[in-house]
């Protein structure tokens, strides 16, 4: 397979900005499938895609995607990723991948009965500047990492009936914020074996900040917060004992960073350089993946989208957040 066809279920926001970013990358999208048709032929004009559907089982249905970019809402990623895996179509499901750790290892059944790849969208995992990065840990440039700071903040819409502060929809600043910190916490120090969490909840029931401290295997620690009523820095520190990276604003998108030695002297000055908003780079792995006949990333394994849920539902329970549909 040379050309994989890239079919788009839900085009909001999000599914704009990826779909520039596949176009910026020169990558083939077939497709568009929306709970309203007039939805997806407007999105079909601007992105020049040839198909407009109006459900998305005739998007799935389509034999001329190959996988299937799912951006609706969290409380939708389960049923409608198993319905684009049930038929035959690999999937790439926005994070936060699901709800709850239950319904995104129904996801993974689904995906392994098929033998076809499911993967969640973390797209910061796949920029240039993380891969130095994580580069540079393993080459042992900061020592022994031990901690971890960073944070996810925002200024987002506080009308009680918008989708961010709709319990029925995921809404809250976990899910669309927190997931940010936390996975790259547990993509940095590992799986995480303790977890404290406090916060504020809105008039809906909604969080609106959760402060958070993960106790990682090996003992390394994370220190992370999250906001969607108040912007704050979007920076990330990570500490090790010969030095440390200081990951300039917004480090979870292509960004700066630092590498500072003992001595405070920065030994190395990374500037990214990427075109469009770099959520071309995740699609290109998945491609990778798919031509190699490979069912999961390297980068953000399924099973660690599980367990990064997993900690979000210990997050969640301590906060006191209830989604109506959560196990």
């Amino acid at each position: 397979m040379t050309d994989i066809r890239w079919g788009i279920l839900a085009p909001g926001n999000i599914a704009h900005s990826f779909t520039q970013d596949l176009r910026t990358a020169g990558l083939d999208v077939a497709a568009v499938g929306s709970r309203r048709l007039d939805a997806a032929r407007a999105f079909a004009a601007e992105f020049d895609i040839p198909n407009a559907y109006g459900s998305y089982e005739e998007l799935v249905a389509d034999p001329d995607v190959d996988i299937v970019y799912v951006a609706s809402p969290h409380s939708h990623h389960r049923d409608q990723a198993i319905l684009a895996l049930e038929a035959g179509k690999h999937v790439l499901i926005e994070k936060a991948v699901t709800l709850d750790a239950a319904e995104a290892a129904e996801i993974r059944e689904a995906a392994r009965r098929r033998g076809l790849l499911a993967m969640e969208a973390m797209w910061t995992r796949y920029l240039p500047h993380m891969i130095r990065i994580r580069e540079l840990i393993a080459e042992g440039a900061i020592g022994d990492v031990r901690t971890l700071f960073a944070d996810h903040t925002q200024s987002l819409p506080t009308d009680p009936g918008h989708r961010l502060n709709a319990l029925e929809l995921g809404g809250g600043a976990l899910l669309d914020l927190g997931i940010y910190p936390v996975s790259f916490a547990v993509d940095i120090l590992g799986h995480v074996a303790d977890t404290r969490a406090t916060g504020r909840l809105s008039e809906t029931g909604a969080d609106t900040e959760v402060a958070i401290s993960l106790a990682h295997d090996g003992g390394a620690v994370s220190s992370l917060v999250t906001s969607s009523r108040a912007q704050g820095p979007n920076v990330a520190h990570i500490l090790g004992t010969d030095g440390r990276i200081e990951i300039d604003r917004v480090w979870y998108t292509p960004t700066s960073f630092r590498l500072i030695g003992r001595d405070g002297a920065v030994a190395l000055d990374y500037r990214s350089e990427v075109e469009g908003r770099g959520m071309q780079f995740q699609a290109l792995y998945a491609e990778d993946l798919i031509r190699a006949g490979r069912t999961d990333s390297d980068l953000l394994p399924f099973d660690e989208s599980i367990a990064i849920m997993a900690v979000l539902d210990d997050i969640r329970a301590q906060v006191g957040v209830v989604y109506p549909s959560a196990r």
